[in-house]
């Protein structure tokens, strides 16, 4: 019991980064890590989810597990949302502003350990400092879910838009090659799903010749979708029909709520900046920068197209899987439909891209510490990256993605990355009580107050996703349990026994 919850020393930690034999290539700059960040953020939920939240779902058979918990606990066998989940209607708007505001108040508390903590891990590692071993091993096992699962879904995406940006220049690719083996538990006669799995590939080596390549290649694909955004708002901003915009919330907060909980997915990535934490040459003071630019640039994107995209079309025609093409192709606007779908496609490269960097930063720092096979932390002598856990981490997410389609299982990131969001929020607290005299060089403000409200509203969206999200969120955590006292215990720092 007194291993569980032992902490991590920070020197330690700091001490452990700088070994010459995990040491990492410092080459990221302020404004490279800002780019990683809405790198990841800006993936396929601004084109795809963003029609989903507003016309919200309908299934084909009522199921209790499909409703999202807040509606069981408050009206039970009845819940509303067991048909589906309601609309936001043009209020999306407010959904991507509450979940901006609720990934503001969990970016503060980040940036306040990533600058005391400087070191790869994210909230794996400010758990270990804070909370104790066995609380950062559930965060780890936790962020390892939530990066592979996005990724598996964003790569089948990227595979469905490609063939599509194809087929509009006359080139046809038998679907065998182009779709997964199975989708919905259901034999597809695809022979599997090749795009997804050459494009996972392709980055997984980038990422292991070197972070600065990768973060060049990330910076290039930022700048083309921002410029795609761009395209779209001013352009359909000329076909907007204010009329659209009435009424603005149609199913009310509940609506808004459930919208916040789907689009949340597009958020998760700002806390990818502080796995590149020991890549940085100053990240005490270009980690919170990172964090809180990414998240104010995305943030005024997400809104705007909302805004645009409801007004431009009723919010219930926007359930269907490219609401932004299929809203440019009824305004006429084919040729600026295709550069959409070229910063789609872009958007999505970027977003795998940074995931996969977050990924194989994780296995590393968990490696590093024991609780995974050590030849994760190996750091290759030539490029100074985390070849094995990088391959490996490549290798997890491309062969599913071929053979899987597991978007069904993207609210996994989402309850997985509002629990991460939780437990950095009272890590800061704990910090704050056990170490008031350390030096911070980024200040969450009005602690307690926002870590606080932090937890809370992380746990108000949590409420809001589906049961079965709850279901398999705690099988999940009860494998990694499994894991950590079979292996992970006895090999940890705390737990080899001195010789």
């Amino acid at each position: 019991m007194n291993q569980l919850f032992r902490t991590k020393n920070i020197e330690r930690l700091i001490s452990n980064a700088n070994n010459s034999e995990h040491r990492l290539r410092k080459s990221l700059g302020p404004w490279s890590l800002a780019a990683l960040g809405i790198g990841a953020i800006i993936g396929t939920g601004i084109f795809i989810l963003t029609g989903t939240a507003a016309a919200g779902e309908v299934l084909k058979f009522n199921s209790i597990f499909k409703a999202p918990l807040i509606d069981v606990i408050l009206h039970g066998k009845n819940a509303i949302g067991s048909a589906g989940r309601p609309g936001a209607g043009p209020g999306i708007a407010l959904s991507f502003l509450l979940v901006a505001f609720v990934c503001a108040l969990a970016g503060l508390c980040y940036a306040e350990l990533a600058s005391m903590i400087p070191v790869a891990g994210s909230a794996y590692t400010y758990a270990y400092a804070t909370l104790g071993e066995i609380v950062a091993w559930i965060i780890g096992w936790d962020l390892i879910l939530e990066y592979a699962v996005s990724n598996m879904a964003t790569a089948v995406g990227f595979s469905a838009y490609i063939n599509a940006f194809l087929q509009s220049f006359g080139i046809h690719i038998p679907w065998q090659y182009m779709q997964p083996i199975f989708s919905g538990g259901v034999y597809t006669g695809a022979y599997f799903n090749f795009p997804g799995f050459i494009i996972i590939m392709i980055l997984t080596v980038i990422l292991v010749i070197g972070i600065r390549e990768s973060a060049g290649a990330n910076n290039f694909m930022v700048v083309v979708k921002i410029t795609a955004i761009l395209v779209f708002i001013i352009t359909a901003g000329h076909y907007i029909q204010p009329s659209n915009w009435t009424p603005f919330m149609p199913n009310g907060w509940q609506g808004v709520l459930t919208g916040g909980a789907i689009v949340f997915f597009t958020y998760i990535g700002f806390d990818s900046v502080s796995t590149a934490a020991e890549e940085c040459p100053n990240p005490q003071r270009n980690i919170p920068f990172a964090i809180i630019v990414s998240l104010v640039v995305c943030a005024t994107l997400y809104i705007s197209v909302a805004v645009v995209l409801t007004g431009v079309q009723h919010w219930e025609s926007l359930r269907n899987a490219a609401p932004v093409a299929n809203a440019l192709n009824a305004l006429g606007l084919t040729s600026v439909q295709r550069w959409v779908t070229v910063g789609a496609l872009a958007g999505m490269i970027s977003s795998l891209l940074v995931y996969q960097l977050g990924q194989a930063r994780v296995w590393f720092a968990m490696s590093r510490d024991g609780l995974l096979p050590k030849a994760f932390s190996s750091v290759h002598p030539r490029f100074r990256t985390p070849h094995i856990s990088t391959w490996v981490a490549g290798f997890f997410v491309a062969i599913p993605a071929g053979i899987f389609d597991i978007g069904t299982l993207a609210d996994l990131s989402n309850i997985g990355t509002l629990f991460a969001f939780i437990l950095v929020s009272a890590g800061v607290l704990v910090f704050r009580k056990a170490q008031p005299e350390r030096t911070r060089v980024f200040r969450t403000p009005w602690v307690p107050l926002i870590p606080i409200a932090s937890i809370a509203s992380c746990l108000v969206l949590m409420a809001s996703l589906p049961v079965e999200t709850w279901i398999r969120f705690f099988v999940w955590l009860a494998i990694g349990l499994v894991v950590y006292f079979a292996y992970s215990r006895h090999h940890s720092e705390f737990g080899r026994k001195p010789r």
